[in-house]
């Protein structure tokens, strides 16, 4: 899954489960159809089973867990068929009014930094041949810009 991080809150405004446990992360639901990750949630399920049975799952990425594998692995942890839990708003203390897909899922934090990709210029270096900027960052060359960003 690509995030975006768009709200940092503190820990005790964050929902949370019945027994009080605060959720680290959460992720927007529209994401998984238009990625077409549905392995995703998969994981998540299967990851919040094996936690509650205190086991270890390492599923080779093509010819490892089916679903019957992880919906069994749900029923034998004692969860909901679904998968689904109640949360409860951290702010308020209320439920709320839908049960929710909570679970462990790896996560990966890209390198990718806004200050390393940014990169300007008002002079440089010009191609010998056609006297045209060079191109790329490494070769401080230039970006062109194309018709709607001229008038902008």
């Amino acid at each position: 899954n690509k995030g975006v991080i768009s709200k940092i809150v503190p820990e005790e405004d964050m929902p949370y489960l019945p027994d009080g446990t605060p959720i680290d992360i959460m992720l927007n639901p529209l994401g998984v159809p238009s990625r077409m990750n549905i392995g995703q949630v998969l994981e998540l399920h299967l990851g919040m089973a094996a936690k509650n049975l205190g086991i270890h799952v390492a599923s080779p990425v093509f010819d490892g867990a089916n679903d019957d594998d992880v919906w069994s692995t749900i029923e034998e942890a004692g969860m909901a068929r679904d998968g689904k839990t109640v949360l409860y708003d951290g702010r308020t203390g209320e439920p709320f009014d839908n049960r929710i897909s909570v679970g462990v899922m790896y996560m990966l934090k890209l390198a990718h930094m806004v200050d390393d990709k940014l990169h300007a210029r008002s002079t440089g270096p010009y191609s010998l041949v056609t006297q045209q900027p060079l191109g790329g960052k490494a070769q401080f060359g230039g970006q062109r810009f194309g018709e709607m960003e001229v008038w902008a």
